[in-house]
């Protein structure tokens, strides 16, 4: 036999969840520390930096 269910606590109970799932992924996002963002902007632009380094130049006999 089947339990019987409560619709608005399974509504209510399902927007908790969600809104406990959307509060997570914020706290991941824009819970970090000042030191870690600084971190996280120094290597994206040193791999940048790397990656510009190593561009090979066009070639100007190919242009003609």
């Amino acid at each position: 036999m089947a339990d019987i269910v409560n619709l608005k606590r399974a509504r209510k109970d399902k927007a908790r969840r969600e809104h406990e799932r959307e509060a997570a992924a914020n706290r991941l996002r824009f819970g970090r520390t000042k030191v870690q963002k600084t971190a996280d902007r120094d290597a994206m632009a040193r791999s940048r930096r790397s990656l510009d380094g190593k561009q090979l130049p066009p070639d100007k006999s190919e242009k003609s």
